[in-house]
């Protein structure tokens, strides 16, 4: 497994990868729309399939992490990706990062909790509000789970 930072010339694997895991370019989060297309990041491939895939941004001292995406689950593709993302962040001067889940994805919850991440914030219906900019997101999720808050995540750096 090979990790690669994003590059915005070459990009064009990155994108096709976004959109067969998201079925768009762009996301939704704390009442933002994300355009996953030029955020930056790290991949990870075996030979020339990108098997894992994390995206951030950056403002001011604060990384969000945008989306995390591993095709094969419990060989450490994720905890590779969120390992690069903390080494970022602390090189840019990041005191911290943040990211925002869903109330159904238990196993984001579960995966970012131990690798020490805390949960700092719910916003109650948030979802539902977001469906309003983009209808696609589904009424259920993970175990038949209605899809309908969101829930902040937090590491201290």
């Amino acid at each position: 497994m090979k990790i690669n930072k994003i590059n915005q010339y070459k990009r064009e694997n990155v994108d096709v990868f976004i959109k067969h895991r998201w079925f768009s370019m762009f996301i939704d989060a704390h009442g933002e729309t994300f355009n996953l297309g030029i955020a930056d990041g790290y991949y990870i491939s075996e030979e020339d399939d990108i098997i894992g895939l994390i995206t951030y941004k950056i403002d001011k001292k604060e990384m969000e992490i945008l989306s995390l995406d591993s095709c094969h689950e419990y060989i450490g593709i994720g905890t590779k990706l969120i390992n690069s993302v903390i080494k970022e962040a602390k090189k840019q001067g990041c005191s911290k990062i943040t990211l925002i889940t869903t109330n159904d994805n238990v196993h984001a919850i579960l995966f970012y909790q131990k690798r020490g991440f805390d949960i700092v914030e719910f916003n109650r219906n948030a979802i539902n509000k977001a469906r309003k900019r983009k209808p696609e997101i589904p009424l259920t999720g993970m175990y038949g789970i209605p899809i309908r808050h969101e829930i902040k995540m937090e590491l201290v750096i």
